[in-house]
């Protein structure tokens, strides 16, 4: 149902039983890893015109997988961690390491 790289990847899928009869597949919550305990890939500095996309293609290697970094630096919102020129980002180690 999910691509390899997708944080989704892992989560089980169940069904919910509906009164009429049908049943619905849905995704089991998705718990963020504890960033404090991730392996340290690198540090990257945002600069002007940075996107997560783009820090996630050249430090990971894929652009799709910018949800990584979010879950590193504890981001609930995705664009405060580029917000701020000068920002020290941690990337994490993916866990497939």
């Amino acid at each position: 149902m999910f691509e390899l790289n997708s944080r989704y990847y892992t989560l089980e899928i169940v069904n919910k039983n509906t009164k009429d009869g049908r049943q619905i597949p849905y995704v089991r919550r998705r718990f963020l890893p504890d960033a404090d305990l991730m392996p340290t890939l690198t540090e990257v500095t945002v600069t002007a015109g940075d996107r997560l996309d783009l820090i996630a293609a050249r430090t990971l290697g894929n652009p799709e997988e910018y949800w990584r970094v979010c879950d590193t630096n504890y981001a609930m919102n995705p664009n405060d961690l580029t917000a701020q020129i000068g920002r020290r980002l941690r990337i994490g180690l993916p866990q497939s390491f």
